[in-house]
């Protein structure tokens, strides 16, 4: 059996959404596409969909802050230093050291729930 998708989305789950909505409104410079006050909100980025939700109460326990996933949002960027610059505007602490690896440059960031963001420029 053959599945055809018709979308592909990240998402990510949080108690605060209101606070994370506004962290990635300011980080990646737009608004939500699709916004449901304090239930959900969807982001439209190059080839992919981020969703953020509140999880139902009846839910919440599976994502407690206690339980962080491996999951990570990478983003390709074209200038890695003006997004770090950017994202510490933000509130975002200090970077440390960008590391190369045969694919390009790369960092790790953090939004406001502790969820990795990994930040990556190819070599041109």
């Amino acid at each position: 059996m053959s599945f055809q998708f018709t979308d592909t989305f990240v998402t990510i789950a949080t108690v605060n959404l209101e606070k994370l909505v506004d962290f990635y409104i300011k980080f990646l410079g737009q608004r939500p596409s699709n916004y449901l006050t304090n239930i959900y909100a969807e982001f439209q980025l190059s080839g992919l969909k981020l969703g953020i939700f509140k999880p139902k109460q009846s839910h919440l326990s599976e994502f407690n802050e206690s339980f962080k996933s491996s999951m990570s949002l990478c983003l390709e960027v074209n200038d890695l230093e003006s997004v770090m610059v950017h994202l510490e505007s933000l509130g975002h602490p200090p970077f440390g050291e960008i590391t190369n690896a045969d694919h390009g440059r790369e960092i790790y960031a953090y939004d406001i729930d502790g969820n990795r963001i990994i930040l990556h420029q190819s070599y041109r």
